[in-house]
């Protein structure tokens, strides 16, 4: 757990640059808010946590105008504001950046940045202007891979990141707030948006930062918010904290651990997978082993082949090249449908895009594999809905009828995770297990996933989170270049992986 520590902070002037006072909001008769207030310094990151459901989101859509408060102020430079339309908000320099992106893929970069706000000559859109201003802010910014005149399908999603950014800063934002920014990037691209967050601090914006990542809220913030279902809990200065206290906040108890025990080398089996010279479009001869009761984790650089390697194993991306086994038995998946009978399982890193039926029900969510591959019907009848939902901890008001477009991410994920159980795996491999989900779901499913590994399936977990990589693996294979570069035993440093994902890969490294 992070100690106390230094954070970085800017002298307060005497007036908040932003005032929340006693700011409530209902939905339906059901208070979401209660009397919350915070301000914000210019130049200050003030970070705002809590789980998912504690109020964050819809606090800061108040404050840009995105819903109407029931009661209470909010204060721009000592001015009352009550925006009733994000235009306003936007007006008087409030900018949010939410974690899906609001761009636009078939236009360029200039459009985007101007979208809405185009400026004019002769009648004419006057593109030269419009490219020239986004050019000068990329500049500023200290973004040189990106031209104002590149489409956006073009771009990397951190850099399509940074061009949120840009639209804030061309709006003239003086607040601008960051919903999850770096929950889609890769560990050196969050780095990169973190020297960013630095510099837009240094201008003097002041930054509202929302962040299930408690490592990087205590890194980038001078003060913590805690919000606890709809309530303010605390503020404090981040240097005056730790991880322990701010967690107890949130969640109302300890978490003593934020990972459970990994396994011991009698409760490790048999190899479950295994895959010798694996090859496809994106994997170079990759070597491989996974056993059962075994949690094996796989780092790299966003673009190394660790999703490949996860989609080729569940034969989305089929192998051209190589030898795969499963519990001794060999299998070239042509599709997931031949992966799933096999007993593998993958749990993707969009879980709403790749995951799930939003708009249907848990139950139908919860029997999609055992629906849909003949098969696996069988199985996933033996174990009864209301036993699988209960082994994921799934917490839903409206039960297994309730639409899963209605549950937190961390429920979404547990009925993702139900889903593959009803199908029985040998093998569970998840890429990015607790992305975008809050810290006391993210111990639940930590919880559960070592569990799965005790009862003897193999589980390959994929993470850009390198604390969540280690706490959970038994060991680590590194990725770099469509190839594993090392392997790693149990309680590896983030240098030790860092040195292997970005230095040169040796060919035949042995990694199994």
């Amino acid at each position: 757990m992070p100690a106390t520590r230094e954070s970085p902070r800017s002298p307060e002037p005497a007036a908040p640059l932003l005032t929340m006072r006693n700011v409530s909001k209902s939905f339906l008769g059901v208070r979401v808010l209660h009397d919350v207030s915070l301000d914000l310094a210019a130049g200050e990151v003030h970070a705002l946590v809590g789980e998912n459901g504690a109020g964050k989101s819809t606090l800061m859509k108040v404050l840009a105008g995105e819903h109407v408060a029931d009661n209470g102020t909010v204060e721009l430079d000592g001015t009352v504001h009550a925006f009733t339309h994000p235009q306003q908000a936007q007006a008087a320099g409030v900018g949010i950046i939410h974690q899906e992106f609001a761009l636009l893929e078939h236009r360029t970069v200039a459009e985007n940045v101007f979208l809405g706000r185009e400026p004019t000559k002769y009648g004419l859109v006057d593109r030269r202007t419009m490219e020239r201003r986004t050019g000068q802010l990329l500049a500023e910014l200290g973004e040189s891979g990106i031209s104002p005149r590149m489409y956006v399908r073009e771009l990397s999603v951190a850099r399509r990141q940074t061009v949120e950014i840009v639209k804030a800063l061309a709006s003239d934002v003086r607040v601008l707030v960051m919903d999850e920014p770096t929950a889609p990037l890769a560990e050196h691209e969050a780095r990169l948006l973190h020297a960013l967050v630095r510099r837009l601090a240094e201008r003097g914006l002041g930054i509202l930062y929302i962040s299930h990542r408690l490592r990087e809220v205590f890194e980038l913030s001078s003060r913590i918010t805690v919000l606890k279902d709809g309530r303010h809990i605390t503020t404090v200065p981040t240097a005056t904290t730790d991880t322990d206290t701010i967690v107890r906040a949130m969640v109302g108890r300890d978490l003593s651990a934020y990972y459970p025990p990994r396994a011991t080398a009698d409760e490790v089996g048999q190899v479950a997978l295994s895959l010798q010279g694996g090859a496809n479009r994106r994997l170079k001869g990759i070597d491989l082993e996974l056993r059962a009761g075994e949690v094996v984790g796989i780092a790299g650089l966003q673009g190394s082949g660790r999703t490949s390697l996860a989609r080729a194993l569940f034969g989305a991306d089929p192998l051209t090249g190589g030898e795969m086994t499963v519990g001794g038995r060999k299998l070239r998946p042509r599709g997931p449908r031949d992966a799933i009978r096999a007993g593998i399982a993958l749990v993707t890193e969009d879980r709403k895009g790749e995951g799930l039926a939003l708009r249907q029900s848990v139950r139908d969510n919860a029997l999609l594999v055992t629906r849909a591959v003949p098969g696996q019907q069988r199985t996933g009848a033996a174990r009864g809905l209301t036993e699988l939902l209960e082994r994921v901890r799934l917490q839903a008001r409206g039960g297994p009828d309730q639409q899963v477009q209605y549950l937190s991410g961390g429920n979404q994920q547990k009925v993702v995770i139900a889903k593959w159980l009803a199908a029985a795996p040998k093998v569970l491999l998840f890429d990015e297990p607790t992305r975008g989900v809050d810290v006391g779901a993210k111990a639940a499913i930590h919880s559960l996933v070592r569990d799965l590994a005790k009862e003897g399936l193999a589980v390959l977990i994929i993470s850009s989170e390198l604390p969540e990589l280690i706490g959970m693996s038994d060991r680590v294979l590194v990725m770099s270049d469509g190839r594993i570069a090392g392997q790693l035993p149990a309680g590896a440093t983030e240098e030790d992986i860092m040195r292997l994902a970005t230095g040169p890969v040796e060919e035949g490294t042995d990694a199994a």
